[in-house]
């Protein structure tokens, strides 16, 4: 039987895992956390509408029922020319059939980033970002700010939406509890049309969003550093806050940037359409993989890193995987399913956000939205531990 080391156990390495042990491999995963956290739906931890057990599923769990191995521990090195893998306790892999990683990317490191908490960073930062809003609700007034950054030399790694989503959530939150007026939400971002990517109807109807919440916008000017009470902007100017929430963008893997991996100008992993990684000697290893935040995605300025689209080169791989075993070539490339999808959370509830190469187009689904978002997330645990079928492609 064919091995595979897969690296990572978000939704890009946990996919690889499923569907290489559909294709009957030797499947070692190697995870830093014991669950998967489905980032998604974590946008109600911070107000209460989740509990964050509601949006785990125990790697243990999903070892047993898809029958991989699973190593929890933290990758510490990599020596691509040795194709082997040192992890935090010591140990060290290597001589694998094939290794896939998938350990996500590193953020950028703004001065004074300890002053904000992130729903897309550490899963634990969902509960303190809970602990900080209760603390203003008891406290019965605020200023919030909330916001993402980007990365010049990378467009695809910029994450917004999770930031518009707890925006809005908060919102209706501090609304339902009568206390609103009492609160300042503030949007900030550098760039000057911060959601633009998402096509410009998106982008219009953000704006009246904003406006009909009354959620005050600065946009346009780079971010100089964090405080503990304010936010300084590169004119030195300040926006007030009581507490921040700031999506950092993305930046190449910390581990890669000593491994000898190939990477684009961000430190993200170069592959090709296939997912293999791309090097310049020949006399380098052949059967290593990248797939999700790690990789180094080709295509359009709008194209982003996430869920979905790490999902689609997962099971490319393990199908590329299968075929090169079987001498056969009918590999299956991932920029062809290059695309935008989100079903961007109000609380109250939701916009439909679609963009690819032809179309873009943004749809208001007022209630059902939200229930249809919530529904999705009971469809992630359930599908992934096989106790309902699996829609084809979700």
């Amino acid at each position: 039987m064919k091995t595979v080391l897969i690296i990572g156990g978000g939704f890009a390495g946990l996919e690889a895992a499923i569907f290489l042990r559909k294709s009957n491999y030797d499947v070692t995963l190697v995870s830093e956390r014991d669950y998967f956290f489905i980032y998604p739906t974590s946008i109600w931890i911070p107000t209460r509408e989740q509990e964050f057990s509601d949006v785990c599923i125990d790697l243990k769990k999903l070892q047993k029922v898809h029958g991989f191995k699973l190593v929890v521990d933290a990758l510490q090195k990599i020596d691509a020319k040795e194709n082997s893998y040192t992890l935090n306790s010591g140990a060290v892999l290597k001589d694998y059939d094939h290794v896939v990683l998938a350990m996500g990317a590193s953020k950028m490191k703004h001065k004074g980033i300890k002053n904000t908490l992130s729903i897309c960073g550490a899963p634990e930062q969902s509960l303190q970002i809970r602990d900080s809003i209760d603390a203003l609700i008891e406290k019965g007034s605020g200023k919030i700010c909330f916001g993402f950054g980007g990365n010049p030399k990378d467009t695809s790694a910029v994450r917004g939406g999770p930031a518009f989503e707890l925006l809005f959530n908060t919102h209706h939150l501090l609304k339902k509890k009568g206390i609103r007026d009492n609160f300042e939400l503030t949007f900030f971002a550098p760039m000057p049309e911060p959601g633009k990517r998402m096509g410009t109807k998106a982008l219009k109807m953000m704006a009246v969003f904003f406006e009909k919440l009354d959620i005050k916008q600065h946009f346009g000017k780079k971010i100089k550093a964090f405080e503990n009470d304010s936010i300084i902007f590169e004119d030195d100017s300040k926006l007030a806050s009581d507490f921040t929430m700031f999506i950092a963008a993305g930046n190449g893997h910390d581990v890669v940037k000593e491994s000898g991996l190939p990477t684009n100008e961000a430190g993200f992993i170069k592959i090709n359409d296939h997912c293999n990684v791309v090097f310049d000697d020949p006399q380098m290893p052949t059967n290593i993989y990248a797939i999700g935040d790690v990789a180094a995605l080709q295509g359009a300025d709008w194209r982003a890193k996430q869920g979905h689209v790490a999902e689609v080169m997962a099971r490319n791989v393990a199908f590329n995987i299968d075929q090169k075993d079987k001498g056969l070539s009918l590999f299956k490339g991932y920029q062809e399913h290059l695309n935008i999808l989100c079903v961007m959370d109000s609380g109250n509830g939701a916009s439909f956000i679609y963009r690819d190469d032809k179309r873009a187009l943004m749809v208001p689904l007022p209630f059902i939205g939200h229930w249809l978002k919530k529904g999705w997330g009971k469809y992630c645990k359930l599908s992934k531990l096989n106790k309902i079928p699996r829609i084809p492609g979700i």
